[in-house]
């Protein structure tokens, strides 16, 4: 079960809302991967003794060749994943969970590294006990892996991502202040399910509000003798950074 919402600030200045993932949707997605990682570091171990003929015996000198990989598969499954990834492995993903920063951003390389090797502890003395008692008795329901990385395991709300990553994107190319567009942003977003005669008194509004000019255009035409597409336009220009 996860927590209620938390809310950080993003990188844009926005309150973003994450769902905490809880110990429950933590173990699935672990069990998942752990079941992934045991099947493919099996699958070399069977290549390696029935078709490549080596031997698994410590002495042999195929030894090496035969369980390093195996090992590596095992024991680097996580570090690889998340890396190459950004954040998610194939568990990760199929439980509904991303791994985010603590501005709600993809971690970076050296956060995911240090996450990972503090699972030695975390998965100390048997079956991460120790990360799995963290993650119930913590605010954030985070592991000591985690907490050394500034990192959070969260619900995967992939509609807030987009609109976070579409309104990051707007806003490097334009000049209007985030929270108008912000509004602009929901306002067409929302536009063809509003009554033609309410969404054109928003648009009038709204223009007055953000416009050099209050309530008209640089020509003087006032924005309420505008017609509902020129208003549409208008709107559009101006989220967009092709406006004047």
């Amino acid at each position: 079960m996860a927590d209620e919402p938390i809310f950080v600030q993003s990188a844009t200045g926005v309150d973003l809302a994450l769902r905490i993932a809880g110990p429950g949707n933590r173990s699935y997605a672990f069990i998942i991967d752990w079941h992934i990682r045991l099947l493919l570091a099996g699958a070399w171990l069977l290549l390696a003794v029935y078709v490549l003929k080596l031997s698994l015996n410590a002495r042999s000198p195929d030894a090496l060749l035969s369980l390093l990989p195996a090992a590596i598969v095992y024991f680097l499954y996580h570090p690889i994943l998340e890396t190459a990834m950004r954040g998610l492995t194939p568990g990760k993903r199929m439980a509904g969970l991303v791994l985010v920063d603590r501005s709600g951003g993809t971690p970076g390389t050296a956060a995911l590294l240090i996450r990972n090797i503090f699972r030695l502890i975390d998965s100390l003395p048997a079956f991460y006990v120790v990360g799995l008692a963290c993650c119930v008795f913590t605010a954030n329901r985070v592991r000591i892996g985690d907490m050394a990385a500034g990192t959070l395991l969260v619900l995967d709300d992939a509609k807030a991502a987009q609109s976070l990553t579409r309104l990051e994107t707007l806003a490097a190319g334009s000049s209007l202040p985030l929270d108008a567009l912000e509004l602009l942003d929901q306002i067409l977003d929302r536009w063809p399910s509003l009554e033609p005669r309410n969404r054109m008194d928003i648009a009038c509004s709204l223009l007055a509000r953000i416009q050099p000019g209050g309530g008209s255009a640089q020509d003087g035409t006032p924005w309420s003798s505008l017609s509902d597409a020129q208003l549409h336009s208008r709107l559009l220009e101006l989220r967009d950074g092709t406006g004047v």
